[in-house]
């Protein structure tokens, strides 16, 4: 039996790629690990120094503590958590919806101006949200909607990026596959939700991931737009609560927050990994 070396040496620089590869993904996961690790952590635990990396005594003291502190609010804790599942959620399908339509017309049907109007878009990517936070809150001032779910709702659902996604998308679905859907008497609002959509998951599951962790994550809508306690979102109480007296006395309940508030997007996203990892790979269909 001869020593084949150009088998082994692809096998030895395979096996070196994904032991580097699997090093990265563990370095890079250490935070979250950490995070996890400390949301557990007793007490004796979260003070100890030198600081242990993993928990000895996993305990969920660290939850009933958040749940405590927060209960000298006038709003119970599940009132937030309620607050960011209910605006985010509302966000994306909304924006899912407007955003899809939207491109799906400019793409498809180029009115007069498409051109023009998918400028004006590309032109809005170039600055960042909070450049555009004051024009925002006079404009839901004068409509009367601080305070208000529709505050943290509507300036997000038409988005410049998610426009862009989702155009860039349909401009690969070929011509041919509506034709055929139209000789097969199937009207408009047919072939976006039963031809479009349902060939362009990757791109909308990625809008969705994206949208999710983008507004989930937001805490500075919800300081802007709102006054009362009640209207808070999740990030911002844990802010609230980092930022109060008494914050080392709560590391613990800050932990325990952090993993609440970092949970979900990371539950979304790999539900939906695949179908984003498609997204990148293949960028849409190919005529």
């Amino acid at each position: 039996m001869t020593f084949n070396y150009a088998k082994f040496a692809a096998r030895f620089n395979r096996g070196l790629l994904y032991a580097f590869m699997i090093a990265l993904v563990g370095f890079t996961a250490m935070p979250i690990i950490y995070m996890v690790s400390t949301a557990f952590k007793p007490l004796d635990e979260l003070f100890l120094y030198p600081p242990r990396f993993f928990v000895q005594k996993p305990t969920l003291r660290s939850f009933f503590d958040l749940l405590t502190a927060t209960d000298s609010s006038i709003v119970p804790f599940s009132r937030y958590i309620f607050n960011s599942v209910f605006i985010s959620v509302a966000i994306v399908a909304l924006s899912l919806f407007v955003c899809s339509l939207g491109a799906y017309v400019l793409s498809k049907f180029k009115p007069p101006g498409a051109g023009f109007i998918f400028a004006v878009i590309l032109s809005a990517l170039m600055f960042a949200p909070q450049v555009t936070q004051i024009p925002t809150y006079l404009i839901v001032s004068k409509l009367g909607l601080v305070n208000t779910y529709w505050a943290l709702i509507l300036p997000k659902v038409a988005v410049a990026f998610n426009i862009f996604l989702m155009k860039q998308f349909f401009d690969q679905i070929p011509d041919a596959l509506i034709e055929a859907a139209h000789i097969d008497g199937a009207s408009e609002w047919k072939i976006f939700w039963r031809v479009i959509m349902a060939v362009s998951k990757p791109a909308w599951a990625t809008l969705i991931i994206f949208t999710f962790i983008g507004n989930w994550n937001d805490y500075f809508s919800a300081l802007v737009f709102t006054t009362s306690e009640s209207m808070k979102t999740l990030p911002l109480a844990i802010q609230t609560l980092a930022g109060g007296p008494g914050v080392v006395a709560r590391s613990g309940a800050l932990a325990a927050g952090t993993f609440l508030v970092t949970l979900p997007p990371i539950l979304i996203f790999l539900l939906f990994q695949k179908l984003i990892m498609n997204t990148m790979v293949h960028s849409g269909i190919k005529s």
